[in-house]
């Protein structure tokens, strides 16, 4: 199942913002699948728009803290998204923004993001019907307590998991994080939850992992809390990237088996990725391809509900990774 709206937009370039996300790794995969001759037919079967159901505030209360998500909703949205999308330098100069160049208020840039909290949230629903269902959008892993961090102002997969858990409709859920970046606002946000476990395969080095651990005050860096499973992967050993992951992957089993599983993708680790901040782990299209295959058929042998998140991947060629995986996924459930 994938679940896609052609209207939403995905890239930042009408708020002003110069950050390498295309329309493209969403529209060019979806008119690729569209097009295969086996799976074009039977788009009805597999495509899903987003409903109209939305998460209310006492959802993000639950996962960010009131003040946080109250400055939101407040004349200061626009000070917290400055922040979480990094535009204005340490010399207070515009960064990769630019408001002359802007076609829509940067204030409409929340609208679409709580779109995208309502999609993952109706993706984790989907993949409990379906077995499996992939968002275009949503896997804002790196959005803490009470600050938005990394281009994520909400957590939406825990928002999402902690929302089904209030409904009963599961009781332990699994986070995969196969994104570049460490899945740091995730494991802070649900360091003293057993309902949830968190897995991240990431850079050893680099954003977030930058800075001191500690402060000078003796407060602790967020981004340094450990998921339940880490795996690190330093530069030049993407050789053994598939090797790790697969021992992580069974380091699951010995956590509490899940309702759900929450993937949150990430084409970023791809070596045609075109944000600065991933040049640390480059995988070839076979290798990602390797690294997805691994995850869906670990969670498939245990009959595990999927949730795909799109999460980063910045370029042109993003679109390269996710199309060949949900090729792959989509002939196989319904190109018979």
């Amino acid at each position: 199942m994938i679940l896609h709206d052609n209207g939403l937009g995905h890239g930042f370039s009408e708020f002003g913002i110069d950050i390498p996300v295309r329309d493209s790794r969403a529209l060019r995969t979806f008119k690729r699948l569209g097009k295969h001759p086996l799976l074009g037919p039977r788009i009805a079967s597999w495509h899903r728009r987003p409903s109209g159901d939305a998460l209310g505030p006492e959802d993000l209360y639950r996962v960010h803290s009131r003040q946080y998500i109250d400055r939101l909703f407040s004349d200061r949205l626009e000070e917290e998204l400055i922040r979480t999308y990094e535009l204005i330098d340490a010399e207070g100069r515009y960064h990769r923004y630019s408001p002359a160049d802007a076609v829509k208020p940067l204030s409409a840039l929340f609208e679409r993001i709580l779109s995208k909290v309502n999609g993952t949230w109706q993706c984790c629903r989907l993949a409990l019907k379906d077995g499996f269902c992939f968002y275009f959008g949503g896997g804002m892993h790196h959005a803490q307590w009470d600050f938005g961090n990394g281009f994520c102002l909400l957590n939406d997969i825990v928002i999402a998991i902690c929302r089904l858990g209030a409904d009963r409709q599961i009781r332990h859920a699994w986070v995969i994080d196969t994104d570049a970046h460490k899945g740091d606002g995730t494991a802070a946000l649900t360091k003293d939850d057993p309902s949830i476990t968190t897995l991240s395969i990431h850079m050893a080095h680099g954003w977030p992992l930058e800075g001191e651990p500690v402060d000078a005050s003796g407060n602790r860096n967020p981004s340094f809390t450990p998921s339940d499973i880490d795996i690190l992967v330093d530069r030049g050993e993407e050789d053994a990237y598939a090797h790790r992951l697969a021992i992580g992957l069974n380091k699951l089993d010995t956590y509490p088996s899940p309702d759900l599983a929450v993937v949150v993708y990430g084409a970023d680790p791809y070596r045609h990725d075109e944000l600065p901040s991933t040049r640390k782990l480059k995988l070839t299209l076979e290798q990602m391809m390797e690294r997805d295959l691994l995850v869906y058929r670990f969670l498939q042998r245990r009959n595990v509900p999927m949730a795909y998140l799109m999460a980063g991947g910045y370029g042109d060629r993003a679109w390269e990774v996710y199309s060949q995986f949900l090729e792959y996924v989509l002939l196989e459930k319904y190109g018979k």
